[in-house]
């Protein structure tokens, strides 16, 4: 506990799922965090839970595809804190499925526009501000798909390989400037996305019962399982730790069937 007092932090698409878990996790552990998300109701929620964290927790409405988005997020824990310490860049979408050959140019430009437009941004903006203070720490959430193939999701692994393209040319980038890159790459976990996933299916236990049976651990994950090693990445226990990847993923992609 205690490792980011006095820290700020912004975690984008921050009003579910991992983004929630992940901006408790930096609360609890003293960071004021701002908390870039669409749905207003979800961001006050949040809010008022980070307010009996030792940090805090502010919640920023926006969309990471806007330029100011980010920066009115670094602009916003700057005036609290005086610097920015860590960005995790967590939005995305998961967009079209099917094949390729199927997909429309409007479905790949949207979901290119979010995860990978919004990824950008979040990271230059990051790197502008932690120029000036220094360094800093930035994590971009990829997937199992970063490092993996599936024919259904095809436009979205190519979003999350390029995600960890650009964290791994940042860190090489920026280490001089002292200022860190990684990726998590998770795999599936409890989060609304999946949850309603099992629920469009026409028999959702057997559908959670499939992609269970897929993981050698037997479950998907939790958010906050995930959040951890987000929150590890940005402390000083990370110090040397930049260009890499830290799979989560209970096993799946260690097996060969």
């Amino acid at each position: 506990m205690g490792r980011f007092d006095r820290r700020g932090v912004v975690v984008t698409g921050a009003t579910k799922g991992l983004g929630r878990e992940t901006a408790l996790l930096f609360a609890e552990e003293g960071a004021f965090v701002v908390a870039v998300g669409r749905d207003a109701n979800d961001g006050r929620s949040l809010e008022a839970q980070g307010a009996d964290l030792p940090g805090g927790i502010r919640f920023v409405s926006g969309d990471v595809r806007d330029e100011s988005c980010h920066e009115d997020a670094v602009a916003a824990v700057v005036a609290e804190t005086g610097r920015l310490d860590a960005y995790v860049n967590n939005a995305g979408i998961l967009g079209p499925e099917g094949p390729l050959h199927e997909t429309t140019l409007e479905a790949w430009e949207e979901l290119n526009a979010v995860n990978m437009r919004g990824t950008f941004l979040g990271c230059r903006a990051a790197i502008r501000r932690m120029l000036q203070d220094g360094g800093g720490a930035i994590v971009n959430i990829g997937s199992i798909l970063s490092s993996s193939g599936d024919p259904f999701l095809t436009s979205y692994g190519a979003t999350k390989h390029g995600v960890v393209g650009l964290a791994r040319a940042i860190a090489v980038d920026y280490a001089p400037a002292g200022i860190r890159c990684n990726s998590v790459l998770p795999g599936d976990m409890e989060t609304p996305m999946i949850l309603e996933y099992f629920a469009a299916s026409p028999d959702p236990d057997a559908a959670r019962a499939e992609m269970e049976a897929a993981y050698p651990v037997k479950r998907i994950a939790h958010p906050r399982e995930v959040a951890r090693s987000v929150v590890f990445l940005c402390s000083d226990d990370a110090s040397y730790i930049t260009g890499t990847e830290i799979l989560v993923d209970g096993g799946l992609l260690a097996k060969a069937y």
